[in-house]
């Protein structure tokens, strides 16, 4: 018999999006000093600052006050990457950057916008993990997922008949559509939701331009 692939009786869990978000902070503080806003070791702290209330909401039923503190937490590390890509493109004309150090800083801000993103679509698709985990079933309402799309009879053959999407199942959304520009096999619903796949979409098409246009020059 094939594994489960998840089970609504548990709680969804929720340290990937604590490492994804430890992540976005930690690749901040390694970009140049020209790419970031103030120090590049305040997002970091302002995500650890922010997260450690959110956890203690969670933990003591504070759902709603966890959800807020999700939403102010991705607002703050958007904000950041809005404009570290900003920065990176008015510095290309200048060609301040080695094409080395350039790269590296591009591939980073792609990584950290692919994170940043699959949080979003974690955090408010079903209204957040508590909301899907409380409405049983799928729970995802922007997303259609390829298991959602199974007949009920076949579910239980495929061992996904109390499949849920976790975090997992938005960072693959959010890497597709990084790279792609698309989220591929999985249909968006919602307008929210297609909005921020555009503005991913923008972003990480800016980031791959201003590489291509370095690598062209230094050809």
């Amino acid at each position: 018999m094939m594994p489960k692939l998840g089970n609504l009786d548990r709680p969804e869990p929720r340290w990937q999006a604590i490492l994804a978000l430890i992540a976005v902070g930690g690749i901040y503080t390694a970009l140049p000093g020209e790419l970031s806003v103030g120090p590049r070791w305040l997002l970091l702290a302002a995500v650890i600052v922010l997260l450690v209330p959110s956890v203690i909401a969670h933990r003591t039923g504070r759902h709603s006050l966890n959800h807020l503190l999700g939403i102010i937490t991705n607002s703050v590390i958007t904000a950041a990457l809005v404009a570290s890509v900003a920065l990176l493109v008015a510095g290309l004309p200048s060609h301040k950057e080695a094409p080395r150090s350039l790269l590296l800083s591009g591939a980073s801000l792609w990584l950290t916008n692919m994170l940043t993103f699959a949080l979003w679509y974690w955090r408010l698709d079903g209204g957040g993990p508590f909301d899907r985990h409380r409405r049983g079933a799928h729970g995802s309402c922007a997303f259609l997922f390829p298991q959602m799309q199974v007949e009920p009879s076949e579910r239980a053959a495929l061992g996904i008949e109390k499949w849920s999407p976790s975090f997992v199942e938005y960072l693959f959304i959010s890497s597709n559509t990084s790279a792609a520009f698309s989220p591929t096999d999985t249909p968006v619903l919602q307008r929210w939701a297609k909005l921020l796949n555009i503005g991913q979409s923008l972003i990480s098409l800016t980031i791959v331009a201003v590489l291509v246009s370095r690598a062209v020059g230094v050809l």
